[in-house]
This record gives C-alpha cells, sequence and structure tokens, in this order.
C-alpha cells in the first residue's frame, strides 16, 4: 500500500477527517425534525434540493461527510483529492453562509450569533485549498 500522504499533512488531515467523519455519524441517525431543518436551510440557498425529501438529504450528507471523513483519514486517498472534496464541501456551507438571511451582520461579513457555526467552517476551505494547492504546486 503506498502512502500518498506528506507527513505534515496527517495531523491535518487527521484533526479535519476526525470532525467530519464524526459529523457524518451524527446526522445519520437524525430524526425527522432534524432532517426537515437540515433540508431547510439547503434547500434555501439550493433550489434544486426543494424536491428532495429532508430524511434523504440528511442520509445523502450523512453519507457525504462520513466519506470525506474517511478520504481525509486515509493515507491511500491522495492529499490533491482528499483537499478538492473538502474545498467542493467546504465552499457548499460557505454558500449557505453567505446567502442564508440573518446568519450575518447587515452589510458585513461577519457573522451574527446564528452564523457562527457555520462561518466556522471557512476553517474547512482553508484547509482543503491548501491540501490541494500544494499538491497542485509540487515540482517533483
Amino acid at each position: 500500500m503506498r502512502v500518498l500522504v506528506r507527513p505534515h499533512q496527517i495531523p491535518v488531515r487527521l484533526a479535519t477527517g476526525l470532525f467530519m467523519l464524526n459529523s457524518g455519524l451524527s446526522k445519520a441517525s437524525a430524526d425527522e425534525e432534524t432532517a426537515a431543518a437540515l433540508h431547510g436551510m439547503a434547500s434555501g440557498t439550493y433550489p434544486f434540493l426543494k424536491d428532495m425529501e429532508p430524511m434523504t438529504f440528511a442520509k445523502l450528507l450523512s453519507k457525504s461527510e462520513i466519506a470525506l471523513g474517511v478520504a481525509l483519514l486515509l493515507p491511500v486517498v491522495p492529499s490533491v483529492v482528499a483537499g478538492a472534496a473538502l474545498t467542493a464541501f467546504a465552499g457548499g456551507l460557505m454558500g449557505l453562509y453567505l446567502k442564508t438571511p440573518g446568519l450575518r451582520q447587515e452589510g458585513s461579513l461577519r457573522p451574527t450569533q446564528e452564523g457562527v457555526a457555520i462561518a466556522k467552517d471557512t476553517w474547512l476551505v482553508g484547509i482543503g485549498a491548501s491540501l490541494l494547492c500544494e499538491e497542485l504546486g509540487r515540482r517533483d
């Protein structure tokens, strides 16, 4: 088995992977109320999700987070792949933050109290982009 992770990437991939895995596992047992809340927020920003059943959406979100967490944790998944997946997922979260009313202070990027939980996910964008840029910038 070939390890495709640089040693200095292990701590960030481990911390982020465990966080994403935990988030996905937590959503795996979402009840209908939780699924409806997750779906409502997402479909408000991404209208193509409106026709999806809330429980289906919650299960898909859960599986996506679990897969992303596992990809970050497994050293056989190239950092460029894990970084691209994390950046794409986190970009979706940033879309929620930027487009959902009440998450940002009026006329600002600064979060409201309600927006802090999503605004903090900017670190996921940074980690994903860092992994991606490092691997794309390699000169082996």
